[in-house]
């Protein structure tokens, strides 16, 4: 997996939108636990505003280890376009 944090790319302290912009330039799929994006997201979803995709997971709910695991089962099931306009939440499995 290639991953870049938010930090490393200097995105930090960008509002929910522009970081859905930047993901979507960077044609990154955004992994979040912020409750919020997933609100920005499906707002762009009914107003056919594409974006990059989301994994979201809430924080209490996977270990690092788990998010790793969930999140290498991702990549090696799709292409990062699979989830293109879509919000998916982790882990996969209920």
């Amino acid at each position: 997996m290639d991953v870049v944090t938010a930090q490393e790319d200097g995105a930090a302290t960008l509002t929910d939108p522009a970081l859905l912009n930047r993901a979507k330039a960077l044609h990154r799929v955004l992994v979040s636990q912020d409750a919020d994006l997933i609100v920005e997201a499906r707002r762009r979803i009914a107003d056919a505003e594409p974006f990059a995709g989301v994994l979201f997971v809430h924080q209490l709910r996977l270990t690092i280890g788990q998010l790793v695991d969930e999140l290498s089962t991702v990549a090696l099931a799709g292409e990062p376009g699979d989830l293109q306009d879509r919000i998916e939440f982790l882990p996969l499995k209920g």
